[in-house]
């Protein structure tokens, strides 16, 4: 039997309330030895919803899932043509105050590494190295027949070759790049295979209801257990690709920080959580440390 993969979480009302003293976060990346867990919430002021939270895109879709998508030639049709419309506006997308933050930390040398769930790509256009994309990356396109990648910049150009003048209009763009449309959008969209043995393309990314590939979760495994707190950044941890990390930090007795508006999966585990929008926390937290974002001095 297929199961479904885990999409809501509903908060149990004993949580503790989120607050907005920063000074615990101060003091953990003064420490240094800080790894950061980031979620799409930390995307959302670069104009990418979040999946979860007061406007997130889960309240009006339901993503693609692996299973879906490998089993269904109509269910590719209709993931390519969002994510064919959705790109052009997610592939602009550029970093935002709390991504550039989070690459100041990293220059100054606070941070142990960054682990991400998003697919973006924005910490590293803003300039953080050594970034673990969890789920992978957007901007690549891989073969599910002969394992061949190739930029995403690339299919983009043979989509729009094999779809001319399809320019439906776009009300909304989801967190994993797609576009909202509807099957009468859809139309008869083609779909390219793959350049080197016309196998099926997918995303370079971890679809819903896909296991994340094991040396990474090893890897991040590894980044937890040499850190010396773990600082999360914009995620609900609803599901358990990001949740392992908090608990197994936890387990170890290292402390664990939360920043995100709305509670989270991981708020037992969590010294605090600071509900405060993440651009305004993280610079907050840089300036008074006198760590300098952009290159500028700190304020």
């Amino acid at each position: 039997m297929r199961m479904r993969p885990t999409l809501h979480w509903t908060p149990p009302s004993d949580l503790p309330p989120g607050t907005t003293d920063l000074r615990p976060v101060v003091e953990a990346v003064r420490a240094g030895g800080v790894l950061v867990l980031s979620g799409a919430g930390i995307s959302t002021e670069s104009g990418i919803p979040a999946y979860r939270g007061e406007g997130g895109s889960l309240s009006r879709h339901t993503p693609m899932t692996y299973q879906d998508f490998t089993s269904s030639p109509r269910a590719r049709q209709r993931y390519w043509a969002r994510s064919h419309l959705g790109w052009r506006t997610f592939g602009r997308a550029l970093p935002n105050a709390g991504h550039r933050a989070v690459a100041a930390f990293a220059r100054h040398g606070v941070l142990s590494g960054v682990i991400t769930q998003n697919v973006d790509g924005l910490h590293q256009a803003a300039g953080t190295q050594g970034v673990v994309d969890l789920h992978g990356r957007l901007d690549r396109v891989v073969c599910l027949s002969c394992g061949a990648t190739s930029p995403r910049r690339d299919l983009a150009v043979r989509l729009e070759a094999a779809n001319a003048g399809f320019a439906p209009t776009v009300a909304e763009i989801n967190p994993d790049g797609d576009a909202d449309l509807t099957d009468e959008q859809v139309g008869d969209f083609r779909v390219v295979p793959c350049a080197e043995c016309d196998g099926v393309l997918k995303p370079d990314v971890v679809f819903f209801g896909e296991p994340v590939p094991v040396h990474r979760i090893e890897h991040c495994r590894r980044l937890v257990g040499e850190a010396s707190s773990l600082l999360v950044l914009g995620s609900s941890l609803t599901v358990m690709s990001g949740l392992r990390f908090v608990r197994q930090a936890a387990q170890a007795d290292k402390r664990v920080f939360i920043i995100n508006r709305d509670p989270t999966r991981g708020d037992p585990f969590a010294v605090t959580r600071v509900a405060l929008p993440l651009g305004t926390a993280l610079t907050t937290v840089a300036d008074q440390l006198d760590i300098p974002v952009d290159g500028q001095p700190a304020a």
